[in-house]
């Protein structure tokens, strides 16, 4: 029997051996580091989480030394509390999650140092420069949804699922996933109002079970009998206006980004939660017009949206002539949610003044900002290399009258697109190809009092080298002040009992039937 414990005791001191090989161990900074050598330049590391302003509640930004050695360290301090100091054989840093939290929630508004140090195999330590960021006052929203998908699913027939991401801890949970209402499923157009998790439209296209958008109240999920397209709620919660489109994919020979598509025809239609009704507004449904992205200001008084000439007479071409020559305006048209009246319409910016196209507008909900894409045809940005965040402060545009576009300091030489605002209005997350060219990818910045919108990170992945083998876009991020409480099976089972709240829209449509709809081809209403 002793000669068992004796062999149990060694075999767990050889484990224990081999998990510190693995993973690292942590000592004393003053046994492990005597002497060193100053570097003057900072530590290469992936991601590049150096020079910007972090949420206090955001996860650990772990990361990975670019620099060859045999052991790394690294002490992370800020002005109060003691520092983290983790030791590593391995150049991939984890950042323990309570010493971390306990350290920006301390330190709000203060600068955090990250010193590297990097042990060579001849014994001799090598220090670099500090590499710094700020901690932002004020929080992120706790979650964020987005939607998770191949960026070939149209070819491949990749799955296609919307999740929402704690970001004060690497968890996620899955919303709604289109395996589960069968092959080739398309789950996306996802909108909350006001960043509130308990009011969400979803749109879904099923050959298995149709066309419809899961509308979520609370607990109670309905399936509505109409597809919407981009979606946005009115802050009341009483209104969500949505676009109708008619959006034909295409390919160019030859070109960085070969995809295309095209809004061919479109409109804004209006669903009125408390009568379960739609309506449309002439002036957002004109036959020579092409209306698409809506999104309400903040406080409910104006819904701005996209706008274009429609250039083509015969809808069936696809590409239709002169596809490249579209470039969409930025209006916006008054509105009295008591008396639901539409007012005045307006022209914020025009493509003549700007000589490209505007899409993707959000406004920040304190009603100060107005962001959007600009890029040189079109509706959709994410194909297009050139796009760019732009920015108009709606309070100087309500004084005078004129409309500044500012180009953001965030942008880089590939596609930004897909954006969404903070609660508070303190913290931008976009859609960017920046890393890699093809894949998107989720970043977070800083937008301060003045508007100026601060150097971005990339989301936060638990393993530092996870975007270096993830084959997956990421994209329509919304941020949400809590977790929906709804289920990816309660809202399948919705979608799939086909019990569906019966809307009809107020114009003749002609809709194409899921079942008939080919890959890439228009499975959204067509106006007559």
């Amino acid at each position: 029997m002793k000669g068992k414990r004796v062999t149990i005791v060694v075999l767990v001191l050889a484990l224990a051996a081999s998990v510190c090989a693995v993973l690292g161990y942590r000592t004393s900074p003053r046994e492990a580091i005597t002497q060193f050598e100053q570097t003057d330049r900072v530590a290469r590391i992936r991601p590049d989480y150096s020079g910007a302003v972090i949420p206090p509640n955001i996860a650990p930004l772990n990361f990975s030394i670019q620099e060859p050695g045999a052991l790394f360290c690294v002490r992370i301090s800020s002005a109060q509390g003691d520092p983290i100091e983790i030791f590593s054989r391995d150049p991939a840093i984890s950042i323990p999650p309570g010493p971390w939290h306990a350290m920006l929630h301390r330190n709000r508004g203060q600068e955090v140092r990250f010193d590297v140090f990097v042990k060579h195999q001849d014994s001799r330590w090598r220090r670099f420069q500090p590499i710094a960021n700020v901690i932002a006052p004020e929080d992120i929203d706790g979650y964020l949804v987005y939607r998770k998908m191949h960026p070939t699913h149209l070819q491949v027939r990749g799955e296609i699922s919307i999740h929402a991401r704690d970001l004060s801890t690497f968890g996620k949970t899955s919303l709604l996933s289109g395996h589960s209402l069968g092959a080739s499923t398309c789950v996306n157009c996802h909108s909350f109002a006001q960043n509130r998790p308990d009011w969400l439209l979803l749109g879904v296209r099923s050959p298995d079970f149709g066309v419809g958008t899961l509308l979520v109240s609370g607990d109670t999920t309905t399936r509505i009998g109409a597809k919407f397209g981009y979606t946005s709620w009115h802050p009341s919660g009483r209104m969500a206006v949505y676009s109708v489109n008619d959006l034909p994919m295409f390919y160019h020979a030859a070109r960085n980004e070969p995809r295309d598509t095209v809004n061919v025809d479109s409109l804004l239609a209006c669903y009125l939660t408390e009568t379960q009704s739609i309506v449309v507004e002439p002036r957002l449904a004109q036959k020579d017009r092409l209306e698409n992205w809506p999104t309400w200001s903040g406080d409910g008084k104006h819904l701005y949206f996209c706008s274009a000439p429609k250039l083509w007479s015969d809808q069936r071409l696809h590409p239709p002539e002169r596809f490249d020559q579209v470039r969409y305006d930025l209006m916006r048209i008054a509105y009295d949610v008591d008396s639901q009246t539409w007012g005045e319409m307006e022209t914020v910016v025009s493509s003549r003044d700007t000589g490209k196209s505007i899409a993707m507008p959000r406004c920040s909900p304190d009603g100060r900002w107005v962001s959007f894409c600009l890029f040189d045809y079109g509706y959709f940005p994410t194909w297009h290399v050139e796009s760019d965040l732009y920015m108009v402060d709606l309070r100087e545009y309500d004084r005078t009258g004129q409309a500044v576009c500012r180009r953001l300091e965030i942008n880089s030489d590939q596609s930004e697109s897909w954006h969404t605002w903070s609660s508070n209005s303190r913290w931008l997350v976009f859609s960017s190809k920046r890393l890699h060219s093809v894949f998107t990818r989720l970043w977070l910045s800083y937008v301060d009092a003045s508007g100026t919108v601060h150097k971005p990170i990339v989301l936060p992945q638990k393993d530092p080298a996870y975007y270096e083998s993830c084959i997956f876009s990421f994209n329509t991020p919304e941020l949400v002040t809590g977790l929906p409480r709804v289920t990816g099976e309660n809202l399948a089972r919705v979608f799939r009992s086909r019990r569906e709240l019966s809307v009809k829209m107020p114009i003749t449509m002609a809709t194409p039937s899921a079942e008939g709809t080919a890959p890439g081809s228009s499975w959204q209403s067509r106006r007559e």
